[in-house]
């Protein structure tokens, strides 16, 4: 165990050289990271909100859309019952304020639309508890003569506008913050608003319009039969609508049933077509392919519009059935552009549009005296922990310390390869992570001390010390990366940006308190080779 083959003193010595590296820029001026070679890395820390300032939107949510489409969600099951049930005959389907309206044409069929129509009323919406039950009724049914009528409660309401707001919040968090590192700040204000806080950000406008787009995906039939004259007479067909080209003047007449939505995708991502121009590649979920192929199968030769937020920007003939539940989209730009578009498909529509009502770039909540007192008072307590292992282990304490000082040197070189955005609560995991690296040269040391006493010899101390205090160590360590896991997965913001820093101090300090403390202790101990080790 005290035994380092030269490759593993050179993975040690390589890893430790990319730490330092990766760190440097952090304490380079802009000109001098400018400077510096193009193999070197050039990424630095981002501040958070609370340290640096950064960018803050209000956002507006026009929650009534979402009533809007439960409506025409509601009519169209209507019509699927009148369709599937023959004896049945509905008509003059309709919206009239939060209700769908209908007649059925004959005294004797009430009966029986009541019967087929009450499953609709038995849906419950909201979070459910087992505790306390279900959610809320989202449907009543009344009906007065042939006339039925289906009403969305004002409790259904709600909770749809609510949860619309909690889809919304989790779009825009995946479209700002893929990856979870930047600790963005998302919380709903009212029941029709959102507030963003973006750390370290300086430019609202990219964020506005990153966020702006809707991202609605919708694949749909073409009438191939309308004229330019019926298209601008408003002559069309039931349930078709004429929608312009993106990149030509026109529209084109679609056919308002999805064939297949951007809800069925489950990876987006940019690419380029036969002739090298940029496209995005998509792929579709198994019933999404499904619904694809068979219409792709069952209309050859016909053409088929692709939808992005009310504008067709596609609009290909179907040459062969597409089975494999993959495609592409072409037409959408240069290569950024295609990037971006796939970002939004992948981060997935947002439920409701969006209004910017207020924006502003805002400085650090903490100001410059509170930073440095907590500076100070960092320095101050890592200052005692060095001064702390050097009285209380010698010689023994200087490798820990050295180990304690690459530790945190890693971790901010991680943290700028990352592009993690550091925050209060982030700073917490690191420091979290420098008091489990001491402990793990505690435990060491202790049972090195322990081993010695007992009347081995220096070598044979160490090789038992650190073997036998190994598995307590991996134990520890690996549980709270397990907890660290748990919080970044269903964690958010803050919480996820803690989550990063403590599971990166983790890796770190594992490395530094078991194998580079280790390298420098039996390097010198077969140097100095001591009667009794100074522990």
């Amino acid at each position: 165990m005290l035994t380092f083959p030269r490759w593993k003193v050179l993975m040690i010595a390589a890893v430790c050289l990319f730490g330092v590296l990766a760190a440097l820029p952090n304490f380079l001026t802009e000109e001098q990271r400018s400077e510096l070679p193009g193999f070197l890395p050039s990424k630095t820390l981002s501040l958070g909100l609370d340290l640096q300032g950064g960018v803050y939107l209000l956002l507006g949510a026009e929650t009534q859309d979402v009533v809007d489409t439960r409506l025409n969600n509601l009519a169209d099951q209507v019509r699927d019952i009148r369709r599937s049930v023959r004896s049945l005959n509905f008509r003059n389907v309709r919206t009239d304020g939060h209700s769908v309206v209908f007649e059925v044409t004959r005294e004797d069929q009430v009966e029986e639309a009541r019967k087929e129509l009450l499953p609709l009323t038995q849906n419950s919406v909201g979070a459910t508890n087992p505790l306390m039950g279900g959610g809320v009724q989202e449907i009543e049914m009344s009906h007065e003569g042939l006339e039925f009528r289906l009403a969305l409660t004002d409790a259904g309401i709600e909770v749809q506008k609510r949860e619309a707001i909690a889809r919304a919040m989790e779009v825009i968090r995946k479209r700002v913050d893929p990856d979870g590192t930047k600790e963005i700040t998302l919380q709903p204000q009212g029941n029709d608003r959102i507030i963003l806080e973006v750390p370290g950000a300086s430019d609202p406008e990219e964020i506005k319009r990153l966020i702006g787009k809707t991202a609605k995906l919708t694949f749909h039939d073409v009438n191939t039969n309308v004229s330019p004259e019926d298209i601008a007479r408003g002559r069309l067909g039931p349930r078709e609508r004429a929608v312009p080209m993106s990149d030509q003047p026109g529209s084109v007449v679609i056919k308002e049933r999805v064939i297949v939505s951007g809800d069925d995708l489950t990876d987006a991502k940019a690419a380029f077509d036969q002739n090298g121009r940029p496209a995005v590649a998509f792929t579709f979920n198994t019933s999404g392919a499904r619904r694809f192929g068979n219409h792709t199968r069952d209309n050859i030769g016909r053409p088929f519009a692709i939808v992005l937020d009310n504008s067709v920007i596609s609009a290909p003939t179907i040459q062969s059935a597409i089975m494999g539940g993959q495609g592409q989209i072409t037409g959408v730009g240069n290569s950024a552009e295609a990037q971006e578009l796939a970002t939004l498909l992948k981060a997935g529509a947002l439920p409701v549009p969006l209004t910017v009502m207020e924006q502003r770039t805002v400085g650090p909540d903490l100001g410059s005296d509170s930073i440095e007192a907590g500076e100070w008072a960092a320095t101050v307590g890592f200052a005692g922990v060095i001064l702390f292992m050097l009285l209380a282990y010698g010689g023994f304490g200087i490798a820990a310390n050295i180990a304690l000082i690459t530790n945190l040197v890693l971790i901010m070189g991680a943290l700028s390869m990352f592009q993690a955005t550091l925050t209060l609560p982030g700073i917490a995991g690191i420091v979290l992570t420098i008091g489990m690296a001491v402990d793990a040269n505690v435990l060491i040391f202790e049972r090195i001390r322990e081993e010695q006493s007992n009347g081995r010899k220096p070598f044979g101390a160490m090789e038992h010390g650190y073997g036998e205090a190994l598995s307590t160590i991996m134990d520890a360590n690996i549980t709270t990366f397990i907890a660290a896991a748990v919080l970044y997965m269903l964690g958010s913001g803050p919480v996820q940006g803690f989550a990063v820093t403590l599971a990166i101090g983790i890796l770190t300090s594992m490395f530094t308190a078991v194998v580079l403390t280790r390298l420098i202790l039996a390097t010198w101990l077969k140097r100095a080779q001591p009667a009794r080790l100074p522990v």
